[in-house]
């Protein structure tokens, strides 16, 4: 990892070269960071798929970490308007009535929200922890569905609460449609 700077954050870059056929799943575990307006702890595990040379098979199968998003539509190869699905799991169990947000990468400022409220979309899961939502317009989105840890981390000699995030990123594009 190389340090960067994203979107005027401090941030981290790699590069993978991709040599042969395969699906490749790439999931980002950080260390937990302290948030002081929620006085919380937080830890986003964050998930990418690449399908390499043709090969798609195996991106409906968990992981097996603490949380993730386990797609039911493949999360790749998307069009715009597609309805999106996934289920979210903590310990490898579905996570009943939980929040899943969905946000655009706007890099570059592309898309301009009418006011704040729209910045993140919201959905929840239900009760076998199954989530959707219809992307918009082209770009990267990001789904992170937010569940508390079933333990406290230490701030300052206090046990504190800590969020867990799994996180799920996937591009939607639009056809070229011939004239």
């Amino acid at each position: 990892l190389k340090p960067a700077t994203v979107l005027g954050k401090n941030a981290w870059t790699t590069q993978y070269k991709i040599s042969r056929p395969g699906l490749y799943q790439f999931l980002l575990e950080p260390t937990p960071y302290w948030e002081p307006a929620e006085d919380k702890f937080i830890i986003h595990y964050s998930k990418l798929y690449v399908p390499a040379y043709g090969i798609e098979e195996g991106w409906e199968n968990p992981l097996g970490v603490k949380t993730e998003i386990v797609p039911l539509t493949r999360p790749f190869g998307n069009y715009v308007g597609n309805l999106f699905r996934g289920k979210v799991l903590v310990d490898g169990k579905p996570a009943a009535n939980t929040p899943v947000e969905i946000e655009f990468y706007n890099k570059g400022k592309t898309a301009e929200a009418p006011n704040d409220i729209f910045v993140t979309q919201t959905v929840m899961t239900d009760e076998q922890g199954i989530f959707s939502y219809s992307v918009p317009w082209a770009g990267w989105w990001g789904f992170a569905a937010l569940t508390d840890a079933d333990y406290q981390m230490k701030k300052d000699g206090s046990d504190k609460d800590v969020e867990l995030g799994a996180v799920l990123w996937t591009e939607f594009v639009s056809p070229k449609l011939k004239k």
